[in-house]
């Protein structure tokens, strides 16, 4: 299992690329907890610091799809780095002004949002090229989504340390500082520097024209949705048992959970159409949420959150590959920026379903918004079936001065075998 790993880090640059992405998508990834410490630390009530968070979130929603279009048009460095400059300025300026005057305040956060640059796209267009070979980008994606989940673990604790030892206006001003030099790492890197995008047929939509790519996005609109609303729902069955550290418990589990599976995922090659292969995990990630609703002792809930996160990181390493066979030929950095934006969003109105629920029926309620969540997912995939059967080109897998590898396809498939 690890000597495929191994393999893939072994790649020239791409042990570089993996780590300065990660470091360079800090600041996104912990800017919700930065942004609600710093408002208190400030003065600013619950409200107002959910307020600025969840701006946040959105105008990081609606930048990535569009700077991930600019990517594709006009390269990773030209794009990249001055976004990444320009959102570490919106945070600064938001770490010396404070909430006085408050539109200022707004707009330095909406600005660092919109300009979060679409690093997690960026990394995936450059896999095929970096690694030369199906089995290794395969196992890349799955590699990329187990970091996801050590990032979204060590990046809160490291906010919570910095905080500690000086101010939240410290923490902010760090952490965007650490992001920018992690887009510096990967922008200054050969592979970034020579990657182009495939000639685009002009279209305005770009790469949501693709009927299969909307499927899927319909889809992980409620993985996400699921994901937000165990969020909550953990904070509320913390509060029944009267002791706040079972709520990191329960996270931790649910962290572990999928950091197991999307090794073991990433440790084999898998024959036939993914399409066919992410139905199943979808629905079996469905499966491990609806027993969520039980809410039994906490050990038991330990358990069972561990079990939830088990398909997770499976669920998002395929559907990577997925959404590279059905990206428009040219779009391949948008398309994987709107699969980020979708399930932020996906996962924010899990969150704002959750509150509600609890106080109209309870923790097992809160916790059956993502039991509906993972079985809406599934319904999506199995009613769009037909449209996610039929990918956009061909798969091919393309090396030299051709970057784009849309329509990628998994081992077990030989060069110019259709799906």
């Amino acid at each position: 299992m690890a000597a495929g790993y191994l393999d893939v880090l072994r790649a020239r640059h791409a042990t570089r690329l993996l780590a300065g992405t990660l470091v360079g998508r800090l600041p996104s990834g912990t800017a919700h907890i930065a942004i609600v410490l710093f408002t208190r630390a400030e003065g600013g009530s619950y409200t107002l610091a959910g307020a600025l968070a969840a701006a946040y979130g959105l105008a990081t929603a609606v930048g990535q799809p569009l700077l991930g279009r600019a990517v594709d048009l006009h390269g990773q460095p030209r794009v990249q780095l001055p976004a990444a400059i320009l959102s570490a300025l919106g945070m600064a300026l938001f770490a010396l002004v404070g909430l006085d005057p408050l539109p200022l305040a707004c707009l330095a956060v909406v600005i660092a949002g919109v300009c979060t640059p679409p690093l997690e796209g960026g990394l995936r267009a450059l896999w095929p090229t970096v690694l030369g070979r199906e089995d290794r980008v395969h196992r890349a994606y799955a590699m990329d989504a187990v970091a996801q989940e050590i990032m979204f673990t060590v990046g809160p604790l490291l906010v919570t340390v910095l905080v500690a030892v000086w101010s939240p206006a410290v923490a902010l001003l760090v952490i965007n500082a650490i992001g920018v030099a992690g887009a510096l790492s990967v922008v200054l890197s050969e592979p970034s520097r020579t990657w182009r995008s495939a000639p685009r047929e002009a279209h305005w939509l770009g790469a949501l024209r693709s009927p299969g790519l909307l499927a899927l996005l319909g889809s992980f609109f409620f993985v996400g949705l699921a994901l937000g609303s165990i969020t909550v729902a953990g904070v509320a069955y913390a509060d029944d048992h009267g002791d706040a550290s079972v709520y990191g418990w329960l996270m931790a589990a649910l962290g572990l959970g999928a950091l197991i599976g999307g090794v073991a995922y990433g440790a084999r090659q898998w024959a036939g159409a993914p399409e066919r292969r992410l139905r199943g995990i979808v629905a079996l990630l469905a499966l491990g949420y609806l027993p969520l609703m039980l809410t039994p002792g906490v050990a038991a809930m330990t358990g069972l959150a561990a079990l939830a996160g088990v398909f997770l990181a499976p669920a998002i390493a395929c559907s990577f590959i997925v959404v590279d066979r059905h990206a428009p030929r040219g779009t391949v950095t948008e398309a994987f920026s709107w699969l980020v934006t979708t399930f932020g969003v996906g996962a924010a109105a899990g969150t704002a379903l959750a509150g509600p629920a609890v106080e109209l029926g309870g923790t097992a309620w809160s916790f059956a918004v993502a039991g509906a969540g993972g079985v809406a997912a599934l319904a999506v995939l199995l009613a769009t079936g037909r449209v996610l059967a039929v990918p956009v080109r061909t798969p091919t897998f393309v090396t030299g001065s051709e970057n784009d590898r849309n329509g990628a396809v998994e081992p077990g498939f030989s060069s110019g075998h259709k799906a």
